[in-house]
């Protein structure tokens, strides 16, 4: 892992699993289903997880196929 300077982790935005599902529009069980099963990095804070913003957007746009 790269170290990271101060001012680089002071521009990372983290996000709760709470606004991780409204961003989503899914449930807080699917984003810890995503958390726990490696799809959706995260970083645990005490008892809780927070994911990176920019981690979010990545997935949600390899998740994005073609239906038509």
């Amino acid at each position: 892992m790269a170290a990271n300077s101060s001012s680089d982790i002071s521009e990372v935005k983290f996000l709760t699993i709470a606004e991780v599902a409204a961003m989503m529009r899914v449930s807080k069980m699917t984003v810890y289903r995503l958390v726990h099963g490696g799809d959706l990095p995260a970083h645990r804070v005490g008892r809780s997880f927070r994911v990176q913003e920019k981690d979010v957007t990545e997935y949600i746009q390899r998740s994005f196929y073609d239906a038509g």
